[in-house]
């Protein structure tokens, strides 16, 4: 029988989720043998400014209630950067990025200030995209003694600009956008040379509330949804780590009885061979408010 493969990806949004979810994930992992490839925010936690998408992002306050954000993110983190200042958020916690990649788990970037580039990178001059993941990079050697192999957008989030300054980093691979299997994209017509691995499933925030899935059964809606071969699941440390935590645990139960393999996702990129080029674009997915980079037709 072919086998399912699940790469799993962490995101790590916050200060409290580097703080409280991460650790959580690192103990329920172990439980059972799991290795994931966690992405962490480096500089500011900003999230108290998210919530100006009420007004810029038709269905956002819609997905906040729908998702119970607040009880899930907690009111100091909704306040960061408006009533309250802005915590740093890895050089407040170097020791979990430390201790992560000790566990035998892989570290990337998911950025330097996650709600600026998310709401504006469209707007951003190629210089402050640059500095963006420049100041993430530079403070992530600091703490880890190497430079990172990966990237993955904060909300799936891109441009041209973005993609080139990560070709410039000579990354291994980035996974920034939403598709069906690994590709190299093609943006605007500019040609990028680095490999694309999309998450393929949809997330947790993206489901709950919808269709009868809740946290107690959202784990048999992901098992009946693996394709054979490489899936991509992007988790959040906040909620997988946070107040759905008993979820991904009966999630890692049911992946153990059904055989499904887990694994980073460097461990996916090293098993990519042929991939072809594809149209990378921002457009709308079911469940999330905004545009995210989707995976496009294959190009000659």
């Amino acid at each position: 029988m072919p086998e399912k493969i699940v790469a799993l990806k962490v995101d790590v949004d916050t200060y409290a989720g580097t703080r409280d979810g991460v650790p959580r994930l690192l103990a329920d992992m172990d439980r059972f043998g799991v290795k994931a490839t966690f992405y962490f925010s480096m500089g500011p936690d900003n999230s108290g400014k998210a919530i100006r998408r009420i007004f810029t992002r038709p269905g956002f306050l819609k997905k906040m209630l729908r998702t119970k954000a607040p009880a899930a993110y907690g009111i100091k983190t909704m306040l960061y950067g408006t009533l309250l200042p802005a915590p740093m958020i890895a050089e407040s916690f170097p020791v979990v990025l430390q201790e992560t990649e000790q566990q035998g788990h892989e570290v990337g970037i998911h950025c330097w200030d996650h709600v600026k580039w998310h709401d504006y990178l469209p707007w951003f001059p190629k210089h402050l995209t640059a500095m963006e993941l420049g100041r993430a990079s530079a403070l992530f050697e600091e703490i880890l003694g190497h430079r990172a192999a990966t990237t993955a957008a904060p909300g799936w989030t891109v441009s041209p600009d973005s993609l080139e300054v990560q070709d410039a980093l000579g990354l291994t691979y980035s996974s920034d956008g939403r598709g069906t299997a690994p590709f190299y994209p093609v943006m605007d017509g500019r040609r990028f040379r680095t490999l694309q691995i999309p998450t393929t499933l949809p997330t947790a925030d993206e489901v709950l509330g919808e269709n009868g899935i809740t946290p107690d059964n959202i784990h048999e809606f992901y098992c009946s949804n693996l394709k054979e071969g490489l899936n991509v699941l992007t988790i959040h440390a906040e909620l997988e780590g946070g107040s759905i935590r008993a979820a991904f645990v009966r999630l890692l139960e049911r992946f153990k009885a059904e055989g499904v393999h887990c694994i980073t996702m460097g461990e996916a990129a090293q098993n990519i061979s042929g991939a072809p080029a594809c149209k990378l674009y921002m457009g709308e997915i079911p469940g999330r408010a905004g545009n995210v980079a989707i995976q496009g037709d294959e190009l000659p």
